[in-house]
């Protein structure tokens, strides 16, 4: 009996896969627990139909992050903190303060976990930030930290 494996089945197979298996393991374990699917032609052909959508959603994924970074690099956002008596900055700036202004500034919605955390911006300058978008993507967003 062939099936088409739904999840991934130790010693078997990986997800997706066409796999010969006895009558018995196929019928009574594979597809009972939902780990498979009978191999029949409509199956596959979903199967292969559902495989080309997923792929042509990465792939507009993937494009429309591009964008996002290409963007991203090419702005500047402006961040205004209060000041103490030494010129430094009470606390840091936030990563939900970096989004915030990001969106008000600029309407670019993004989620700050996107946003890495490799240094805490604590002074007053210019500062270069690394986002994380995804699938590999990165860009880089240029801040201004002024005081008020």
């Amino acid at each position: 009996m062939k099936v088409l494996l739904v999840k991934d089945v130790k010693a078997l197979g990986k997800a997706g896969e066409v796999k010969e298996v006895k009558d018995g393991y196929g019928k009574n374990f594979l597809i009972a627990k939902g780990f498979a699917k009978h191999a029949t032609e409509e199956v596959l052909a979903k199967h292969k139909e559902d495989e080309k959508i997923a792929a042509q959603n990465l792939a507009n994924e993937i494009a429309s992050l591009k964008d996002l970074a290409a963007k991203l690099d090419k702005l500047k956002i402006i961040i205004k903190k209060k000041l103490g008596q030494n010129g430094h900055l009470f606390g840091s700036i936030t990563k939900d303060e970096i989004a915030h202004a990001l969106f008000e500034q600029h309407n670019i919605e993004i989620d700050k976990k996107h946003i890495t955390d490799k240094i805490a911006i604590k002074s007053v300058g210019e500062h270069n930030l690394d986002f994380k978008l995804g699938h590999a993507i990165h860009a880089t967003l240029h801040i201004s930290v002024t005081g008020e």
